[in-house]
C-alpha cells in the first residue's frame, strides 16, 4: 500500500499483518482524490480532513499529501492506532491528531469543540452496518464545512441509504468492484 499522489507520492505505508482489516485500495483511493480534484475541486482549498474508522490512516495521509493543512484520525483499535502512528512518523508528518475513541464519541467531542472539516472520510468495517449511522451523526453534528465533502465507502452488498438527512445531500456515487463510494455535500440554502 502506497500514497498515490501529492507530496508523499509513492511512499509505502505500514499495513496490518495477518488481520482481517480492509484498507481502501490504492486504486479506489486514487479514484476518490481524482474525483475530488476535478469535479469537487477540493484539493486546492483543503484545510482540515477527518478520517473516521481510520485503520491504517491511508485516507487522511493521502489528504495531507495532497495539501490538507491537518488531518484528524479517529480510531479505537489500539493496533490500528499503532499503525497510524508508524505511518505518520515514517513520513515525518506533524500536522495530525489521533483521537483514540469510537467514532460516535469523537463526532460528539469534535462538535462540542466547534471543529469544522473540509473533507471527511467514513470507511467503517463493511459488515458492521456503521456507514448510515455515522452519516446521520455527521449530518446532525455540523462538523462538515459549508463547502466540505463527505466521502462514504461501503460494500455493494450493503449500499448506503441517504434518506432523512437534513444537512447533507448525495452528489455522486461510484462503483469500484465490490466497493461503493458516495460523495455528500452540505445542502445549499
Amino acid at each position: 500500500m502506497r500514497v498515490v499522489g501529492g507530496l508523499y507520492r509513492g511512499r509505502r505505508l505500514a499495513e496490518f499483518k495477518g488481520r482481517s482489516i480492509r484498507p481502501t485500495s490504492d486504486r479506489v483511493r486514487e479514484a476518490i482524490f481524482n474525483i475530488l480534484g476535478s469535479g469537487g475541486g477540493i484539493t486546492h482549498r483543503l484545510g482540515a480532513a477527518l478520517d473516521l474508522f481510520a485503520g491504517t490512516g491511508a485516507l487522511g495521509i493521502e489528504a495531507l499529501s495532497r495539501g490538507a493543512q491537518e488531518s484528524v484520525f479517529v480510531e479505537s483499535d489500539p493496533a490500528s492506532v499503532e499503525v497510524i502512528e508508524k505511518n505518520l512518523s515514517g513520513l515525518g508528518i506533524k500536522t495530525a491528531t489521533i483521537l483514540k475513541k469510537n467514532v460516535s464519541d469523537a463526532i460528539s467531542v469534535l462538535s462540542l469543540r466547534h471543529s469544522v472539516f473540509d473533507l471527511i472520510f467514513i470507511d467503517p468495517p463493511y459488515e458492521a452496518g456503521l456507514a448510515e449511522k455515522t452519516l446521520a451523526e455527521l449530518d446532525a453534528s455540523g462538523i462538515a464545512g459549508t463547502d466540505g465533502v463527505v466521502v462514504v465507502e461501503a460494500s455493494i452488498k450493503a449500499p448506503v441509504k441517504a434518506a432523512g438527512l437534513k444537512n447533507l445531500e448525495l452528489t455522486d456515487e461510484r462503483r469500484y468492484g465490490g466497493t461503493l463510494v458516495y460523495f455528500f455535500t452540505r445542502k445549499k440554502g
